[in-house]
């Protein structure tokens, strides 16, 4: 898996969507922060791919639906911030020009989930 006696941490940002071919089933998104260690940024990259590839998942849900998730797309994969992974460190930060669209899309900033 890693050759380098101390890989370095990175975050990857993983975007999943559910699907099924239930006309009435309205899909729902899930984005995923998952740390991982590799030697660069390419492996980091390819362990994210790999990571998410393995939790994509298929099963019926309450309503009987086929429910299918699938990754959608590797947003981000970028070094932590922090050399250490004590009480307060950063994680990962990202800069954006649109509150608006920031808040659109953003649940917890409205109380939740519809």
């Amino acid at each position: 898996m890693n050759s380098s006696p101390n890989p370095t941490l990175y975050v990857a940002i993983l975007l999943y969507e559910s699907s099924s071919l239930d006309p009435s089933y309205t899909p729902l998104f899930e984005e995923c922060f998952v740390l991982l260690r590799a030697d660069n940024d390419e492996q980091a990259r390819a362990r994210a791919e790999q990571h998410s590839r393995v939790h994509e998942t298929c099963f019926n849900n309450a309503a009987g639906q086929e429910i299918h998730w699938k990754l959608k797309h590797v947003v981000d994969v970028s070094r932590v911030l922090s050399d250490t992974l004590d009480d307060g460190a950063e994680l990962y930060s990202r800069h954006f020009k649109d509150y608006g669209a920031y808040h659109a899309f953003e649940p917890l900033l409205s109380g939740g989930l519809d």
